[in-house]
């Protein structure tokens, strides 16, 4: 009986101590990506877009590095042409994303489009329905039909009401309202194709092919059409900076978060990401002044519950996304 109950109690101490650890990891997550936008803002000032995605991806390949070489030596799946193969698909829609979400910031604030792109979850669970079949039941409820409305309807009005940074006019102009929208599609269609690739690969493996093939692909569109030599004229505070944004939004942010998931679950941590847009504009409100007018306000909040509605019944399929890579 003591013996029954010594195991009960150590299970306990250590279901406890997973949730500290699985909340601690989520709140963390949540703190680092209310930031990706107003770093993006800010380095909008120094760095063209694609620039400023070649040389963040490339520092958060290099800090992904070593994780991924001690991965290899404890074994496990090979990181062969057939795994570059799998990651290729994936990168793709994620290198329109990077690209769009800092063109967008030209359009609007970066509080703004954080919340906007919440509306990340309702296309993801559209596009998980269209690529796996089998759980095209989940469109039958209501709850996912209600969020899906409500989710696009918010994040229409989050944009469309937004005052355009460019020339001060009282709705944001066409090019903006599809760049935001281009850039929430890919990152949903990014999500959903990168799930076969991380369930076989593993997250750090996955995403260590991910930041080095978005970094290939993202290099010969820099030299094409951005400054490749942009950091020799940026400054060492702003390069500084960029180098954060890359190790804490991209590479320090998935850790964390597939700690969270691992610990507490998919669906808990999934919403507590719905924090984020407070997170951001809070912090844009205090270093960028952005402020949101009545009419956007009522959209955010009706976009994040669509969000919630639309994340409670989504497919598991759509589950393991992460957020403002």
């Amino acid at each position: 009986m003591n013996q029954t109950n010594s195991i009960a109690g150590l299970d306990d101490r250590h279901r406890r101590t997973r949730l500290s650890e699985g909340y601690a990891a989520v709140f963390a997550t949540v703190l680092i990506w209310s930031t990706p936008s107003l770093f993006m803002y800010y380095l909008n000032r120094y760095y063209d877009p694609w620039a400023q995605n070649f040389y963040r991806y490339f520092v958060a390949c290099l800090a992904i590095a070593p994780l991924v070489f001690y991965r290899i030596r404890r074994g496990g799946p090979e990181i062969d042409l057939r795994a570059v193969g799998l990651c290729l698909l994936p990168c793709l829609p994620n290198v329109v994303h990077q690209v769009t979400q800092v063109m967008a910031l030209f359009y609007m604030g970066p509080g703004v489009y954080t919340i906007f792109i919440r509306s990340s979850v309702i296309f993801t669970a559209l596009l998980a329905l269209a690529f796996f079949p089998e759980e095209r039941f989940v469109i039958r409820q209501w709850t996912f039909q209600a969020g899906t409305l409500l989710g696009l309807i918010g994040a229409f009005g989050v944009i469309w009401f937004q005052t355009n940074v460019q020339s001060q006019e009282r709705h944001i102009a066409l090019p903006g309202l599809f760049i935001a929208f281009a850039a929430s599609f890919c990152w949903a269609l990014y999500g959903v194709l990168i799930k076969r690739p991380s369930a076989q690969l593993g997250s750090i493996r996955s995403f260590g092919l991910v930041s080095v093939t978005t970094s290939a692909l993202l290099l010969p569109l820099t030299l094409a059409f951005g400054k490749i030599d942009t950091p020799l004229h940026a400054g060492a505070d702003v390069n500084m900076i960029l180098v954060i944004s890359a190790v804490t939004c991209i590479t320090l942010a998935h850790v964390l978060y597939y700690v969270a998931i691992r610990q507490i679950g998919v669906a808990l941590a999934q919403a507590l990401q719905l924090l984020c847009p407070a997170g951001a504009m809070g912090l844009s409100a205090w270093i960028f002044h952005e402020r949101l007018t009545g009419l956007q306000l009522w959209s955010a909040a009706i976009l994040l519950v669509g969000a919630f509605l639309a994340m409670r019944v989504k497919p598991i399929a759509t589950a393991v996304t992460a957020e403002n890579i």
